[in-house]
Order: C-alpha cells, then sequence, then structure tokens
C-alpha cells in the first residue's frame, strides 16, 4: 500500500510479509506481501479517540506472531482412523502436521485473533484433509458417522461467528487446496457448477473470461461481492446465506444459488435445478444456512450474468444529516425504477471517518461541505453504483440522483465512490497493523425494517458507546423496499478475548432486544448460537432440531453449538432486561 510518510512519529508497523511458517501467517488477512496501515491525520485522529499518546506505538501490544508454529495439542484421534482416511484421500493429502491443524482451527473474529495472539488453542482438530472430488467427502462423511467422528469444514476461513471452530477435534475438511473445479458452464441457462470449496476471485475469472475458457458468446459475472470476497469460499456463501456488497441489484446468495449437492449421514442430497417450483418447502432454501450441520456442501449450481462494467454509473451524495438521509434511501428503494448494484449509506460517525479514510479530508470539497452547512458529525455520505443494460444503469442513476437533490443531498461526483471501490477489498488488513497495539475492530449487522430503523440504529449504538473511547460506525449496505441491513463496525482499544466476548454479548442482547434479526448475512456459527432461539422463538426454532435429527442423528457434523443446535440450554440467552456493558 502507499502511504505518504509521515511528517512526524510513526508507529512500528508491521510492513514485511509474514513468513510462511508462522503464526502471524494464520492470523493475519489475505496476501502475506500486502499490508495496510493508517495515513498520519487518521493515526492522529486515533490517538485522540483512545485517549494514547505516541509512547503507546512505540512496541506492540499483543504478540505479532512472528514464530513459527509449534503447538501443544496431541492427537486423540486413533491411528487406525488417520490410515483409513489415507486411503480415501491419498495420504499425501490427510496431515496432521502443526501449521495445518492450527490453519483451520479458527475463523476471522477479533474473538478468534485475540485468542492466536495469546496463543490460546482451544480448539484444534486431530486431522486435516484435503479433498479433492465430492466422491472423497461423501467417503469421508460416511466414515465419520460410523465412527462418530466429528466432522468439520473450512472453505475460506473468514468466518466471523465461530462457524468453522472445530469445538470437538476430529476431522477438519480444508477445501482451499484442491476442491476448487468447475463442474459445468451452461450458457443457455446462464448458469456454472462449481466446486465447494473455489474462492470468489477463481468464480469471477473464470466468468469473466467465459469467452476464453468455456467457449461462451460473451463474459459474466456472478454479481457476488462480499467484503471478504477475495478469501472466501463459494461454499461459506452458501451455508451462511451471505450477501455481497452488490446484493441490491444481484440479489445475496440465496437469490443467486440455483442448486445444491450435499454428502449427508442420510446420503447424497441434490436439490432440484429450476428457477421455481410449487413442490412443497424449498428444499434450497432448507439447506442454505445450514452451516454444515446437516451435511457436507460439495457442489453448487449458481446463476450468472451478463458483465457489463462499461455500463456501470457511479455517484455519491452527502446529506445534512441521518434522518433526511434516511428518508432518501427508503424512497429510492420504493420507487420501483429499478435498484442500483451497490447502496450504502452511512451514519454521521461513519461518514466522519470515511471521508478521511477515502482522502475528502484532503481535497477542495472540505470547505466547500462546511460553506453549505454539511456539518462534521451530522452529514451522511451515500455512494454507490448502478450495472445492468446501460439505459437501465443510466436511468436508475438518474433518479437516485433526482431524489439525492430533493432531500437536500449535495453531489460529491464519483469521486468518493472510485475511493471506496479502491479499498473496499483491502480494509481487513487495517485490523492487523492496528491490533498489534491492542486497538481491537470487529463488526456486528442485522436486518431492520423502514419503521424501526432508527430506534435500532440508536440503541444499539447507545450500547456500542456504553464502552468509553470507542469508534461505532454504522452503515446500511443491503437495502429492499421493506428495509436494510445495518452495518455496526466498532474499534476500540481492547486486548483481551474474554473481554471482548463479553462486550460483544452486550451488543448481541441489544440487537435481539431490539426486535431486528440478528444476523442479515454473516450467519450464526457458534459465537450467536445462544441467541438463535430467544430471536426465532421456541416453536420456529423446533423445525431446525427436527431437520438436525433428521440430517444428523448422531450430530457428527460441526458439533459445539453450531446454530445453537446442541448448546447447553443454560446457555442460551433469551429476551430479557438489558443490561449496559460494565
Amino acid at each position: 500500500m502507499s502511504t505518504k510518510p509521515y511528517k512526524g512519529f510513526e508507529p512500528k508497523w508491521v510492513k514485511e510479509a509474514a513468513s510462511p511458517d508462522s503464526y502471524r501467517s494464520i492470523f493475519r488477512w489475505g496476501d502475506p506481501k500486502f499490508v495496510k496501515y493508517p495515513k498520519e491525520s487518521l493515526y492522529k485522529m486515533m490517538k485522540e479517540i483512545f485517549v494514547l499518546t505516541d509512547e503507546d506505538f512505540k512496541d506492540y501490544d499483543l504478540d505479532p506472531g512472528f514464530d513459527k508454529v509449534v503447538l501443544d495439542a496431541p492427537i486423540n484421534l486413533a491411528a487406525e482412523h488417520i490410515d483409513a482416511l489415507k486411503e480415501i484421500a491419498g495420504a499425501e493429502n490427510v496431515s496432521t502436521e502443526d501449521y495445518d491443524r492450527l490453519a483451520v482451527a479458527y475463523g476471522s473474529t477479533a474473538y478468534d485473533l485475540l485468542r492466536m495472539r495469546q496463543k490460546r488453542f482451544e480448539s484444534i482438530p486431530d486431522v486435516v484433509i484435503f479433498p479433492g472430488e465430492s466422491s472423497e467427502i461423501e467417503r469421508i462423511v460416511e466414515y465419520a458417522v460410523q465412527h462418530k467422528i466429528p466432522l468439520y469444514v473450512y472453505g475460506g476461513g473468514s468466518s466471523v461467528t465461530r462457524g468453522v471452530e472445530p469445538i470437538k477435534g476430529g476431522i477438519s475438511l480444508d477445501m482451499r487446496k484442491r476442491f476448487n473445479k468447475v463442474i459445468g458452464f451452461n450458457e443457455v441457462d446462464q448458469t456454472i457448477t462449481v466446486q465447494a470449496g473455489m474462492s470468489g476471485p477463481v468464480l469471477e475469472e473464470n466468468l469473466n473470461k467465459a469467452v476464453e475458457r468455456f467457449g461462451a458468446k460473451r463474459a459474466y459475472t456472478c454479481g457476488h461481492f462480499p467484503q471478504s470476497f477475495e478469501y472466501s469460499s463459494v461454499g461459506g456463501w452458501v451455508v451462511t446465506r451471505g450477501a455481497g456488497q452488490n446484493s441490491t441489484y444481484y440479489g445475496t446468495i440465496a437469490d443467486i444459488v440455483l442448486s445444491q449437492k450435499y454428502a449427508t449421514p442420510r446420503g447424497n442430497f441434490k436439490t432440484s435445478h429450476y428457477p421455481r417450483e410449487a413442490t412443497g418447502p424449498d428444499l434450497n432454501e432448507i439447506m442454505m444456512g445450514s452451516e454444515g450441520t446437516f451435511g457436507v456442501l460439495t457442489e453448487v449450481t449458481l446463476r450468472v450474468f451478463r458483465y457489463m462494467p462499461e455500463n456501470r454509473k457511479r455517484f455519491s451524495y452527502i446529506f445534512k444529516d441521518w434522518e433526511t438521509a434516511m428518508k432518501a434511501a427508503r424512497e429510492m428503494m420504493q420507487y420501483e425504477c429499478g435498484y442500483s448494484s451497490v447502496f450504502r449509506l452511512s451514519d454521521p460517525e461513519e461518514t466522519s471517518l470515511m471521508l478521511r479514510l477515502y482522502n475528502v479530508d484532503e481535497t477542495p470539497l472540505e470547505p466547500i461541505l462546511k460553506l453549505k452547512g454539511y456539518r462534521d458529525m451530522e452529514r451522511c455520505l451515500f455512494l454507490g453504483f448502478t450495472d445492468g443494460e446501460k439505459a437501465f444503469s443510466k436511468n436508475i442513476a438518474k433518479n437516485i440522483g433526482k431524489i439525492a437533490k430533493k432531500h437536500g443531498g449535495m453531489s460529491l461526483t464519483s469521486f468518493v465512490c472510485k475511493s471506496w471501490e479502491h479499498g473496499r477489498f483491502t480494509d481487513p488488513y487495517l485490523r492487523d497493523t492496528l491490533m498489534d497495539f491492542g486497538i481491537t475492530t470487529d463488526t456486528l449487522e442485522c436486518t431492520v425494517n423502514w419503521s424501526n430503523m432508527a430506534k435500532v440504529h440508536k440503541d444499539v449504538r447507545e450500547v456500542c458507546h456504553a464502552l468509553p473511547n470507542t469508534v461505532v460506525t454504522t452503515h446500511m449496505s443491503h437495502c429492499y423496499p421493506q428495509g436494510a441491513n445495518l452495518y455496526f463496525i466498532f474499534i476500540t482499544k481492547m486486548n483481551d478475548a474474554e473481554e471482548f466476548k463479553r462486550y460483544h454479548a452486550t451488543i448481541l442482547d441489544a440487537i435481539q432486544k431490539s426486535g431486528s434479526a440478528i444476523s442479515h448475512h454473516h450467519g450464526i456459527g457458534k459465537m450467536f448460537a445462544p441467541w438463535l432461539e430467544g430471536s426465532l422463538g421456541r416453536t420456529e426454532y423446533g423445525v431446525f432440531k427436527v431437520l438436525k435429527d433428521y440430517f444428523d442423528p448422531d450430530y457428527v457434523l460441526n458439533p459445539g453449538g453450531t446454530l445453537g443446535l446442541d448448546t447447553p440450554e443454560e446457555e442460551k440467552r433469551f429476551l430479557k432486561e438489558f443490561k449496559d456493558y460494565k
């Protein structure tokens, strides 16, 4: 990352690549050679907010993880089972090495990262398998069920809900290395079928190059771009019911999936591939969101879309306050002229940070905004772009502009949107840089209706801010005519995993109490699981239990609390009087 040189003191940012055998290579985000750290004005802002001085940044608060991975974690699986798994997948594709075991032990929530930096390795699989074919996974599932060996799946590792953590040891399937092939491309139906371990960039590259690779007539796109796009898998998107930053136009993964294939304890399970059916409850919907508790997802057929980036229309506007901005956003979504692809509205606190992060504070726009009454910590930034056929895309942008101006929005041209696009997949790298000095960042999100959005926004932020000297930014990132997703990012001085977990729980309590859905697209995993039954209702949640008992009566698949299916009753969190974070 290119950053202007600091004029004053510069912290000891880690700028070198992580050694390939180190702890840091596991817990840091993404490309080991890529580094991102705050520019000087952001660094000064951080010191002020967190009440820190340059002295606090002269050395690391937390273990930077430069040393080689060495575990004190015995293998509890009998040698006969490991030998049998080698027969199924090939000896070269089965590992009991320390590095391979730790590499699939945790996801990417701050709780995971803090535990790794503290070298608290509470959940380590006994053996890691790198499957290459669906038939191998089917046989592994059959073997695990027969011998009651816990079985977990690691896709891209970007889970922020402890969705992949092997609480009970056993087997972890690492899908990254070999399970990433295209099974078929059908241009007539406009679909692609892939193995579940395929990463976002590999999928998108195949579709963008469909002419060369599949003899197609044109280029295509999947339309699914979560912030974790570069380091998440198709299977992970599906089993968590994920959403991408372009989902306001393309839909979430639930809209993009056409069919799925699973290896389950009941046998192989495949949903149908029709665009719509009235053949009872939708099996596609039943399996999506199951997070590996009903079966291991092996293959997915996705709808694809024409790739027409030349038709994209970028925009950004600034509104004077959050209330006005919400009204404008609702009108845009209910106007029935079509939807933009990216639709992102930031609240005042996030806007203040965004304008610095994307360098607007260094342009002539900043004094103009102040002159026209768009005041810091009141104004709200709205940005996005349209996709689709040329006239369609242009018409949406035109109507968005018309509605924005009606509500007092001032155009910032396409500059801010382009700056956001440039960093949309690299912002997670900042988290590692800041965590070295004990500054922790994490996210929570929820689904709201327009009618309760203001209340949820106020109530949840109030709880987040109960922790002193904490930055809490909020934006709506996935929008619908009936409501939107509110995405909360908190940044605070914290370096203890258990303290983080307590704080995180108070926010989930607040989200549940507010009456919103506790997750829009992150899934549930083991971290959100105690709240799930209380959020859905006991009768409604009972359906999940029935499905689990049908597919996996011995609870072999992803055990340890995923979706709350084997969470002890005393650990569940039901709607109750809310208590402030202490």
